[in-house]
């Protein structure tokens, strides 16, 4: 008795009706995918690549001297720079971070702008 149920439910399962509407319903709705694929791209991958391009730009060109800010919000000068680590000096304190904490460069309104 349980079998004639598990075949009426099976039954009732079965896709009626023709089989190129699923495969028109879904070729309608792709332009709506590509667009929001679109807009995941330029609202949150793109940018995302942009400020990671930036933030290797800013530990290439990190130097002797510069002042910057860590991530925990230590403003420091660089004292050295190594392979994975920077060693800062901030107030009388002087210690060693490692480069990807640095989030950015302090520039000064009194600095000139290098050319």
């Amino acid at each position: 008795m349980h079998m004639n149920y598990l075949n009426l439910i099976l039954a009732q399962a079965a896709p009626t009706g023709t089989p190129g509407v699923p495969v028109q319903a879904l070729l309608s709705q792709l332009p709506f995918f590509i667009l929001i694929f679109v807009i995941f791209y330029f609202l949150l991958i793109r940018p995302q690549q942009q400020r990671a391009k930036q933030q290797r730009k800013l530990l290439e060109a990190l130097k002797s001297g510069d002042e910057v800010v860590t991530a925990a919000g230590i403003v420091g000068t660089v004292i050295t720079v190594k392979d994975r680590t920077v060693t800062l000096r901030s107030g009388d304190a002087k210690f060693e971070v490692t480069k990807a904490s640095i989030t950015e460069l302090v520039v000064d309104a009194s600095t000139p702008a290098k050319a």
